[in-house]
């Protein structure tokens, strides 16, 4: 018969009474104090006893007398009866039952001790420990979904306000149309209405004539019918119209004049009924050439789109074209500029801004008559230019004297911000001959094209600087020139290298991503990007404007 020597480890009470155990009887497995000894023994004095003291006991299996046959161990167990049974029952009424011994439930009973073992002193911990991982999980979890919520109403705020400006930038290009139409036809009405009374006045002088017998004041009769005849050329007003577009769950779109404004869905995947939106354009592997458009323009400096397929482009005379795609001109005007036109650009109405660097002033161009904008104070001169979105115009100035360099913004006639020196009062863009080149990216950052310091500076538009980039990353073979910059609809920055006769494009945060050197640009300069998202490269001495698609 298997047995077990185990040491006491804590107090034990005896089997019998209350008092702490000091004996055992090993042949019944009973825990015994001293005075439950001879008790015990009396009676039970027919039985034999094995008593010993507590510590040297030999735990044994107890098994029960049966209840059928006295002064019988059971020692099995009638599985179908599911009894315990003696000797005597398996050979009587339990015959040809299916019995187990009892003895077997001895390792049975090791195993459940080491299985309860492992589950108290390993598993539970585990499950706890698992418990308190989860209970924070819970909490991060919590925490991370009501900062999502917050994060989410502040996009919605954002983008309300975005949508909010989108319609009050159409509410003011609908009062400039207006005021510009109406500005256009009461003037041509004056003057119609003007012509009316001097016209009566001589039918009047004529009919008195006709009547007159005095020769001399017919022989000195002036006719004014050719003047009267000649009326002047009617205004055709093109009355704009508010073109809408709605893909349900898409797109939304509105255009006014050469104004566009959409905000577009894109899914990416549908898993679950859940939607990503993102800007699905990239790179293409290759950048291509869509057209050359030769624009007959001496020394092509600047290039600002219109719309899709037309742009304005000036260089070393007074006139500034708008050619189409095609190659056709669809437009010419001549500039009040002593020489020629330092820069140009395109307001968000479509207005055409030029800047003049000897008469120091920015002029608008508005139904074929040129307005001035701005004058610069006296010993700096205007030099590139820029339209933000806000409406306000970004002006280049140099001090030609001192080869100063600065940025300048300015809402209306009024300076609203100078750019020129860092937080340590240094200066921002390096002095030189150079003038300074800029554009406004998405972000609100403005972009710098800093010639004299082969570099391009970005500052945000508190005017902090963000980062220089020096052409290092693109591995080119001449010294990096940097020429005019564009940024795109995702925020990448696009530079004109004249020295390299390439292309380089940046991330909005500076990261070099490639170069276009494959679409034949000799010499490039100017730079725009059209609303197709395609670039418009003017090329210096040939005069012409490469169009290139480089996104998907």
């Amino acid at each position: 018969m298997a047995t077990l020597t185990t040491q006491a480890q804590e107090v034990i009470n005896c089997d019998l009474c209350v008092k702490p155990t000091y004996q055992f009887c090993n042949r019944c497995q009973l825990s015994l104090c001293v005075d439950c000894v001879g008790k015990h023994v009396d009676k039970l004095k027919y039985q034999p006893h094995d008593i010993v003291h507590f510590k040297d006991r030999k735990v044994r299996l107890y098994f029960p007398e049966c209840e059928f046959h006295p002064n019988k161990i059971c020692e099995a167990h009638c599985q179908q009866c599911d009894i315990p049974v003696c000797l005597k029952c398996i050979l009587g009424r339990h015959n040809g039952h299916k019995c187990i011994d009892l003895s077997g439930i001895f390792t049975k009973k090791k195993d459940i001790e080491k299985e309860t073992q492992e589950i108290e002193s390993t598993i539970i911990p585990l499950y706890r420990k698992k418990n308190e991982e989860s209970v924070s999980k819970l909490s991060i979890t919590m925490a991370k979904f009501d900062e999502l919520e917050i994060e989410k109403e502040k996009h919605r705020r954002f983008w309300h306000k975005e949508v909010d400006s989108i319609f009050n930038k159409i509410s003011s290009l609908i009062k400039s149309m207006k005021e510009n139409h109406m500005a256009a036809l009461k003037s041509y009405q004056c003057e119609i209405k003007n012509r009316i009374p001097g016209m009566i006045k001589t039918v009047q002088q004529n009919k008195e004539l006709l009547n007159s017998k005095k020769m001399s004041e017919v022989t000195n009769y002036k006719s004014k019918l050719e003047e009267y005849r000649n009326m002047p050329a009617d205004i055709d007003v093109k009355l704009p119209s508010l073109k809408t577009n709605t893909v349900q769950g898409r797109e939304l779109s509105l255009e006014l004049g050469e104004y566009k404004a959409s905000l577009t869905k894109t899914t990416l995947s549908c898993q679950a009924d859940e939607a990503s939106y993102t800007t699905l354009q990239k790179l293409l592997d290759q950048a291509k050439s869509i057209t050359t458009i030769p624009t007959g323009v001496d020394s092509l400096y600047n290039v600002a789109c219109v719309g899709v397929d037309e742009a304005w482009v000036s260089g070393e005379d007074k006139t500034i074209k708008r050619v189409h795609i095609n190659g056709s001109i669809q437009n010419t005007v001549t500039t009040t500029c002593k020489t020629w036109p330092n820069a140009i650009t395109v307001t968000t109405q479509g207005e055409l801004v030029y800047s003049d660097h000897p008469n120091r002033t920015v002029n608008i161009v508005r139904h074929g008559r040129t307005e001035t904008l701005i004058t610069t104070p006296q010993g700096w001169h205007p030099g590139r230019l820029c339209c933000a979105k806000s409406g306000d115009i970004l002006v280049t100035m140099y001090d030609t004297g001192k080869g100063k360099n600065k940025i300048v913004r300015y809402q209306g006639h009024t300076v609203k911000q100078e750019i020129d020196r860092d937080e340590d009062g240094k200066p921002i863009y390096k002095g030189g001959k150079y003038p300074l080149r800029v554009v406004e990216n998405n972000n609100g950052d403005i972009c710098a094209s800093d010639s004299n310091a082969k570099a391009v500076v970005v500052v945000d538009k508190s005017g902090k600087v963000r980062f220089r980039y020096d052409g290092t990353p693109a591995n080119r073979k001449e010294s990096f020139n940097p020429g005019h910059t564009a940024t795109d609809s995702i925020g990448q920055i696009i530079v004109t290298d004249y020295n390299n006769a390439c292309l380089h494009i940046l991330d909005q945060n500076g990261e070099f991503l490639r170069c276009v050197d494959n679409c034949g640009l000799d010499n490039p300069n100017g730079l725009s990007v059209d609303s197709e998202g395609r670039l418009w490269v003017g090329l210096v001495h040939s005069g012409e404007v490469k169009v290139i698609q480089y996104m998907k």
